[in-house]
Formats: C-alpha cells, structure tokens, sequence
C-alpha cells in the first residue's frame, strides 16, 4: 500500500459556511497538487480563480516521499516545518482551501489512491521544451483519468 501515513494541516475557510442543507460534498473540489512552492503558488492561483469563478474548494495535496531507508513517520523534511509553509500558503488563497499531507513511498500511486475519479487537478511547473517532472506527473494523471490543468510558472 503506497499510503501510510494522512494529516489534514489546515482549513482556512473564507466565505461563510455550507448551510445545514448543503450536503458537504456537494461543491466542486479543485485539487492542486504540491510540486514546488513557486510551482504551487502559480497553480493555487490559477485553482483559486477558477473556484471564485465555479463556486469550488481547493484542496492542496502534498505526497510527501519518505525513502525507504528511513520509518514512514519519520520523513526527512521535519513535518513541524512542512506544515507552517502549507498553511501560510492556504492562508493566502482566496477561497476555501484545505492541505492533506500524505506521508508515502510513492507519490503517484498515494495521488491516485486519494483522487476521485475524474478530479480536476492543477498542477503548476516550469515552461520548458522538454518534459519535466511536472509534465509527467500531469501526464500520469491524465492517463488516469483525471482532468488535469497546467499552469507554467516563469
């Protein structure tokens, strides 16, 4: 099994609340998968003009890849440190937006275990000719069925 570890950092609602009738699930989720942070930052604010526009959440998922040498909870990246950076980004969207961080091994296999089928996905990297790791990853989860959006930083 690729998951192995779940943590839900931060809910930074902006708007108010579902009303008691709205089923919670209801509103469209734009996920945005962590690549970098100037990568993800491009991609959050592309995901959050595009949920101002659909009246959508945004939730950031972050595999975060533990080498097999070390235990699963003791990822190399201390996650004290990771999840201050993860909620200062939620913070400055301007939409709901909710971190899962997912401790694993392979961060492709914990992306398709935690996706619905058919998500829509932004996924931010560099503009270059040849593909990046970006550029795969968007590929990858296009084959999978999702309906991925790249938005290239500069």
């Amino acid at each position: 099994m690729a998951l192995a570890m779940e943590r839900f950092v931060h809910s930074a609602p902006q708007r108010p609340r579902q009303s008691a009738t709205e089923a919670p699930e209801s509103k469209l989720n734009i996920s945005v998968v962590f690549t970098s942070v100037d990568s993800t930052l491009a991609a959050l604010k592309a995901a959050g003009t595009l949920a101002q526009r659909l009246d959508a959440r945004i939730t950031l998922l972050v595999p975060q890849v533990v080498p097999y040498h070390l235990p699963l909870e003791s990822p190399p990246v201390l996650l004290d440190w990771n999840e201050r950076r993860l909620h200062v980004m939620a913070n400055n969207s301007a939409v709901e937006t909710k971190v899962n961080l997912y401790l694993c091994r392979d961060g492709l296999a914990t992306l398709n275990s935690v996706l619905k089928p058919h998500s829509l996905v932004v996924i931010g990297g560099e503009s270059k000719w040849w593909p990046t790791p970006e550029k795969k990853l968007a590929r990858q989860l296009r084959k999978a069925g999702h309906e991925v959006i790249f938005t290239e930083t500069r």
